[in-house]
């Protein structure tokens, strides 16, 4: 008689030896398994492959897990540096293996990295979960904090425990067994619909192509943008016609240029209707159940809606102060928007058209009334606007500044051969950070502009281990003989992610959880908007802004141009912001079920401001990954926010008629930039101002301190 049992058990335990043999054979290959031996233990992206992401992130889950395991079931008495230190330091292969799959499912995507973020998703927000609502790590922290006064902390250890006991009740560590389900369970789905709006996003604005087939239907649109589109038709196996796409340095100059109005329609329409069209991509009711979610799990913590929870923990803290913002700026933003409006409609009227002013009109008049009234034509600019130079510039003012030095590295792993890597320095030669940066669009990377890291600063025995940065944009490109020649909106742009790089770079703190940009998101972009203001300043063009054929500095009368314009079109860009962080709010203080349609919910929330037909959000709601792929939800109005405090902070430096001021640079980096999270937001600004801000500067800058009341004539 056989034993079916025998055999049954020793066919198990053969296919468990193979599965553990092919799993160690499988350890042995997997670069994220090893110590890196790159270059300043950069990742190294010539040997990572799509198939070793799946099982570093479980086994980092793993790993994580028994390291939480071990702090939980201490028999020790807690203490700050057993329980607190010891969870910031856990984690360290997840952490190494999550940033570079996270940002390359966001910088250089693919199918396969797309279905391992799905898949993925769900066993992350688990493991996430079983930390915050580990009852007995939570115990351990609750003690410390309930003995807090007796523990003699300094302030950032002091602000370490206060920010992980608040992680553990902002997560439901307090909630019963059966409202912990429930969270669970709301966190797996948010995961998920999150991941999945993003990813419907970038197939929708890869999906669509404007082709055009007729020379003439591309008069008024510049060369170098002709020159791309027949490129971009040349790849695509359609030499001979032009293509445009939904990415910005293509659509946007298409709806500033296109003589062609039913051409702009056309991409204005694919634009906006991005997530919108009733197909598998559509993101409307993924916006609905975002929404829904998120303020179930506000309640289910104890608030009255999501935004009442996102932002407790922000300067601003509650929805009524952000909204107190917004509505103030609204009113001057939006009579500003009206006039500029009627001086569109008066130009669109006097050259013999017939038809009301739309928002696929706006950027064409407004650039033809910027030209009539300054003399100022943005394809004059961009010819002294080159990427290279532009980088120079950037480089130079931070050197000023900071005294930072930056060196190319050519031998160091990239994920990307459009990728360049930098050292960075300080005066004396000691390294601060590794700066990676990445500027052209391509159908692997999502829109935008962003910046983030591969690796925190932190401290390891005494000794400051140096960050690894990355800042993503999507620039124009180089076309033809020319190099890549910027905007000088790209230009503030590139300005503004290198602010947010020195946030990372510079961090000088004792805990990883603590660096950089770990920051509340009202406070995060103050470093990045307040180095656009550099951009700008004749001085510093002078240093940068030169002809990428002659090398001339950019004429005294060209910046006189630009001055002139500066606060041109202010308010159009202002309020098409102010309405998308307004609807931001909107969806984010619901106290119930959203059943609206999401257009009629856009449509009611637009309608209640008073938004004229002409402009749109900046946002509509099916793209609006800020908030609904991304960490700005209830956040949007922190732009604006961070501009009161940026404007403040720079006429720092304009007060002592020295825009390299090193007291105030000095002082900027040592209460700011390094930082990190470590104080409150406030006290790290005062400390460097020496008094809060008002807006007084802000709406000086933008040309908003008019009379609101005023009408065009």
């Amino acid at each position: 008689m056989i034993n079916k049992t025998k055999i049954l058990t020793a066919t198990l335990a053969f296919g468990l030896f193979t599965s553990q043999y092919a799993f160690s054979q499988t350890n042995a290959m997997n670069p994220f398994f090893k110590a890196y031996t790159t270059p300043h233990q950069v990742p190294p992206f010539d040997l990572i492959k799509n198939e070793h992401f799946k099982p570093a992130l479980l086994e980092g889950i793993k790993q994580h897990q028994a390291e939480i395991n071990a702090i939980a079931n201490s028999s020790s008495k807690p203490t700050f540096e057993n329980t607190i230190v010891a969870m910031d330091k856990a984690g360290a292969l997840l952490s190494r293996v999550s940033s570079v799959f996270y940002n390359l499912n966001s910088a250089n995507t693919n199918e396969e990295i797309q279905n391992i973020a799905r898949e993925i998703s769900p066993e992350m927000a688990a493991h996430s979960d079983n930390i915050t609502l580990n009852q007995k790590l939570f115990a351990r922290v609750k003690n410390l904090w309930d003995n807090r006064a007796s523990l003699k902390l300094n302030s950032e250890q002091a602000k370490l425990l206060e920010k992980t006991h608040k992680s553990f009740v902002r997560s439901g560590a307090n909630l019963n067994d059966t409202d912990k389900a429930k969270l669970r369970k709301i966190n797996s789905e948010l995961s998920l619909l999150s991941l999945k709006f993003g990813q419907n996003l970038l197939a929708e604005t890869n999906n669509y192509l404007l082709v055009v087939d007729k020379k003439e239907d591309l008069t008024g649109l510049p060369a170098e943008l002709i020159s791309a589109a027949a490129e971009e038709a040349k790849t695509k196996g359609q030499e001979g016609k032009w293509i445009f796409t939904l990415q910005n340095p293509s659509v946007m100059p298409f709806l500033q240029y296109a003589d062609k109005r039913e051409l702009r329609k056309q991409i204005w329409e694919a634009y906006t209707l991005r997530g919108d069209q009733n197909n598998n991509f559509d993101n409307k009711e993924v916006v609905k159940s975002i929404v829904n979610l998120r303020r179930e799990k506000a309640q289910l913590l104890g608030y009255k809606d999501h935004a009442s929870y996102a932002l407790e923990e922000t300067m601003a803290k509650t929805p009524e102060n952000a909204y107190k913002l917004l509505n103030q700026l609204w009113k001057p933003a939006l009579s500003v928007a009206e006039r500029e409006a009627f001086d569109i409609q008066k130009m669109i009227d006097a050259s013999g058209e017939k038809f009301k002013l739309a928002p696929y009109d706006w950027r064409y008049y407004a650039e033809k009334v910027r030209k009539e009234r300054f003399d100022l034509d943005e394809q004059e600019l961009k010819p002294y606007f080159s990427l290279e130079k532009v980088r120079e510039g950037v480089f130079t003012v931070t050197n000023k500044l900071y005294g930072l030095q930056f060196k190319e590295i050519t031998n160091i792993p990239k994920y990307h051969a459009e990728v360049a890597a930098y050292e960075v320095t300080e005066a004396d030669g000691k390294l601060v950070g590794v700066l990676y940066t990445d500027f052209f669009p391509r159908a692997s990377k999502r829109g935008g502009a962003w910046m983030t890291s591969y690796s925190s600063q932190k401290m390891e025995k005494g000794k400051r281990i140096a960050p690894v940065i990355s800042i993503v944009c999507n620039f124009s490109k180089p076309t033809g003989d020319a190099p890549a020649l910027l905007t000088f909106d790209e230009v503030t742009t590139f300005f503004h992610e290198f602010g947010h790089a020195l946030h990372g770079l510079l961090s000088n703190v004792n805990y990883e959880s603590l660096a950089g940009t770990s920051v509340s998101r009202d406070f995060v972009e103050l470093p990045s908007q307040i180095m656009e203001n550099w951009a700008a300043e004749p001085e510093v063009l002078k240093m940068f802004a030169k002809h990428y054929k002659t090398n001339e500095v950019i004429p005294d009368a060209l910046i006189k141009k630009l001055q002139n314009a500066g606060t041109f079109d202010q308010g159009f860009a202002t309020t098409e912001y102010l309405a998308a962080s307004l609807l931001d709010l909107d969806y984010h203080t619901q106290t119930s079920e959203l059943k609206d349609n999401i257009g009629t919910f856009e449509a009611a929330s637009m309608k209640k401001v008073g938004l004229n037909d002409e402009i749109i959000p900046r946002y509509k709601s099916t793209y609006f990954s800020h908030i609904f792929a991304g960490g700005y939800s209830a956040g949007y109005y922190s732009y604006i926010w961070s501009g009161v405090l940026d404007t403040d902070a720079f006429s720092a430096f304009k007060e002592t008629g020295d825009l390299f001021n090193q007291e105030k640079a000095m002082s900027f980096r040592k209460n700011v930039l390094e930082k990190g999270g470590t104080e409150d937001p406030m006290v790290l600004y005062k400390r460097f101002r020496g008094a809060e801000p008002g807006i007084k500067a802000l709406l000086k800058k933008r040309g908003l301190d008019i009379q609101p009341d005023k009408k065009p004539i």
